[in-house]
């Protein structure tokens, strides 16, 4: 049984490192699939200010007031990006920790098996009803989606527990329909078809998504798991 030390080391060193690789391949793959889809969205926007003037200007100007801030291209991105992935991997990091805490990994491959669980609930399972999208892109409501994405996350995550963890067969069946029953009920319905990015654009954009966050699962969970055996051992040599 892994102290409470032991978790939250694994999960800080872990975390760290899986959210620098994270976005290093991020740096690498998908911003500049990003910013190209930037380039056809501003595009767009200079073809619509060249426009004849809308009969509603105070509605486009209170658009412009409501503009989301964002941190400039380049450095400041990156930056903000880093802190956010590290953030995001450490939390997952405590969340594998404490698994692992509970039911203890016997080697650093179980670590990436149980990593590869958490890829296919958080980001391949949603990804099947909400691919990963491009600034440009038709979406749904966005209430909808995260509700809709958080449910299938939660949905998988149970149902990969009930499928593989539990011995009784009895409990197979129940965890099979949880990770289809999101998919049965369905991702909420785009609110237009049009786009100015590629369809050769956005593909790249998912697959790069996916894959970049399929090296950061796997790299978190054979870090955590391996320095938690490693900190238990320690302990044990302490004891002894």
């Amino acid at each position: 049984m892994g102290g409470f030390r032991s978790i939250l080391i694994s999960a800080l060193f872990a975390g760290i490192i899986a959210g620098t690789a994270l976005t290093g391949l991020q740096t690498m793959k998908v911003y500049p699939l990003i910013f190209a889809a930037e380039k056809f969205e501003n595009e767009r926007h200079d073809h619509a200010a060249k426009a004849p003037a809308s009969h509603h200007p105070a509605v486009s100007d209170q658009g412009n007031k409501a503009a989301a801030w964002m941190p400039a291209d380049g450095p400041e991105r990156i930056l903000y990006s880093l802190l956010s992935n590290i953030l995001i991997g450490v939390g997952l990091g405590l969340v594998l920790a404490a698994i692992f805490a509970l039911r203890p990994v016997a080697n650093w491959r179980q670590g990436v098996v149980w990593g590869l669980g958490g890829f296919i609930s958080v980001n391949l399972a949603p990804a099947l009803g909400l691919p990963p999208e491009l600034p440009g892109m038709p979406a749904g409501v966005l209430l909808a989606r995260q509700t809709w994405w958080l449910s299938t996350a939660l949905f998988t995550a149970g149902g990969i527990a009930l499928t593989f963890l539990s011995r009784a067969l009895i409990w197979r069946l129940p965890g099979v329909l949880l990770i289809a029953l999101p998919h049965i009920y369905g991702a909420p319905h785009l609110t237009g078809l049009g786009s100015d990015v590629p369809a050769t654009l956005a593909a790249g954009f998912a697959t790069a998504s996916l894959a970049s966050n399929l090296i950061f699962w796997a790299v978190l969970g054979l870090l955590t798991a391996e320095t938690m055996a490693r900190l238990d051992r320690t302990e044990h040599l302490k004891i002894a």
